[in-house]
């Protein structure tokens, strides 16, 4: 906050007596505004409350304001940009491309993220490769990076023919692909990852765009005192790892794709996955049942006759000694290994250093789970012998590997571990749990967490203690609101 007060300093001796900077007036009212879109990558409701990879971004930015943080969400781009064009928002927080032409229109914040624009197809269909080999109807959302990119395209290719919408985003697009009502559309690499959890047959044709910055936009009409506050605040989350931190936990896990394992995923959670799900959400009031069903579902494909070459049986998977050690009799017994399970990882979670937050100190439990908790801190040693976090997963998870060369397993307590299987473990678990929560927010009538028309006082949301996957983190003070 120092150098906001400075710059606060600096510019109103600078201004005529009456007029305020942008930064300092909302340091005096107490809350920013940043407009967002509805969407997976950047702003969405969960039980809890809000969160999106750009609403966590944002709300971080406030605390470094030392202020409250307002959302103004909007459905279409076509309602995002004249939210910052009339002043209604302070700046733009939404997964934007940095193209020539909003270079030319806003200020643009330091990027933090870098993404390439995919044209995609159904699965099963002729895969376009080319331009040249398109052959059907290829639709895009209005005014975005993608329409841009399109026109710009087809300067050097007459034969290029889109249609643009104004009322269907990317996701809405996609599932028109799916239902075969277009061929093809255009979605960013960010989006796509996310988006192919749900539905894999959504298929890469070709990269119609090379990678480009994302960056938050501000306009041009007010003083540089909040453009000058966010490069302030994207160098202070570069340097000290925040940023890595929030990509690892919306997109580390999700970097590969695999179709097969997606689509089996799926059709057991269809088949499978009511038969057991009862027990699950009986055993998930400490441990959120959706992640004792990922677990499980890693472990032994939710097959309570599951068996391993080392001996661990059962839902859960578990030891013989843990099985004694959490009261289970029984290890092929559905309820009992749903148990020990949901006790097991309770444990283990209540092991880490209190320290370590969430999500971190999950992916570090389920990661003991798998390898054991002393090969877990040996991994975490190592962290921070090079220079590391070692109180971060994602730096953790790039030293646990480690554990299998010598020249760095013969210097630590436990010695030698399959330090990638771990690694591997975690990451599907994350998939497995962002698949089921996915599908457990669609029965959730988006009535029952969307206000409209409703004044920013009225919004006003107390902390309280969130019972999701991050498991009991107090959640945000925020004041979503809808113009």
């Amino acid at each position: 906050m120092s150098f906001v007060l400075l710059v606060c300093a600096l510019i109103s001796g600078c201004q005529p007596v009456n007029q305020v900077s942008g930064l300092q007036r909302i340091i005096e009212r107490g809350y920013v505004t940043v407009g967002t879109l509805y969407g997976p990558t950047s702003y969405y409701i969960e039980a809890e409350g809000p969160t999106g990879f750009e609403y966590e971004l944002a709300k971080k930015y406030a605390d470094y304001l030392g202020v409250k943080l307002v959302v103004v969400p909007a459905y279409h781009i076509d309602d995002l940009f004249p939210k910052l064009d009339s002043g209604d928002v302070d700046f733009l927080a939404a997964g934007l491309a940095a193209t020539n032409k909003r270079l030319q229109e806003y200020s643009v914040a330091p990027s933090y993220d870098n993404v390439s624009q995919k044209l995609v197809y159904k699965q099963g269909k002729v895969r376009p490769r080319t331009l040249q080999a398109l052959n059907g109807k290829l639709v895009v959302t209005a005014r975005t990076s993608h329409a841009e990119n399109l026109a710009k395209l087809k300067r050097t290719n007459d034969h290029l023919i889109w249609e643009e919408s104004s009322e269907l985003d990317a996701e809405e697009l996609l599932l028109k692909v799916l239902e075969e009502e277009i061929d093809y559309t255009v979605i960013d690499s960010n989006a796509l990852a996310i988006s192919r959890r749900y539905y894999p047959e959504i298929s890469i044709g070709f990269t119609i765009k090379q990678e480009e910055k994302l960056a938050w936009l501000v306009s041009k009409e007010n003083d540089t005192s909040i453009l000058a506050s966010l490069v302030e605040f994207f160098g202070e989350v570069h340097h000290d790892g925040t940023l890595l931190a929030l990509d690892d936990k919306y997109y580390g896990h999700i970097e590969q794709f695999n179709y097969v394992d997606t689509r089996m995923f799926i059709k057991a959670i269809e088949e499978k996955l009511p038969k057991y799900q009862p027990i699950f959400e009986k055993h998930g009031q400490e441990v959120d049942w959706k992640l004792l069903a990922a677990i499980s579902y890693q472990e032994s494909h939710w097959n309570p006759n599951a068996r391993s070459h080392t001996g661990v049986r059962g839902m859960m998977m578990l030891t013989l000694p843990t099985a004694k050690q959490m009261g289970i009799k029984s290890r092929l017994d559905v309820e009992q290994s749903i148990r020990g399970g949901a006790k097991y990882i309770k444990r283990m979670i209540d092991k880490m250093p209190e320290r370590i937050p969430y999500p971190d100190r999950l992916w570090f439990a389920l990661a003991s789970y798998n390898v054991g908790f002393g090969h877990l801190n040996d991994a975490r040693i190592i962290t921070q012998r090079q220079g590391g976090d070692p109180d971060r997963w994602v730096e953790v998870k790039s030293r646990l590997p480690l554990l299998k060369q010598k020249k760095y397993y013969k210097k630590t307590k436990y010695g030698y571990a399959r330090g990638d299987e771990p690694v591997n473990y975690v990451e599907n678990i994350r998939r497995y749990y962002d698949t089921l929560e996915w599908m457990d927010q669609q029965s959730i009538d988006e009535e029952d967490v969307i206000v409209e028309d409703t004044p920013v006082e009225a919004l006003s949301v107390e902390p309280k203690e969130a019972t999701s996957l991050e498991n009991n983190k107090p959640s945000s003070v925020v004041e979503p609101a809808s113009s």
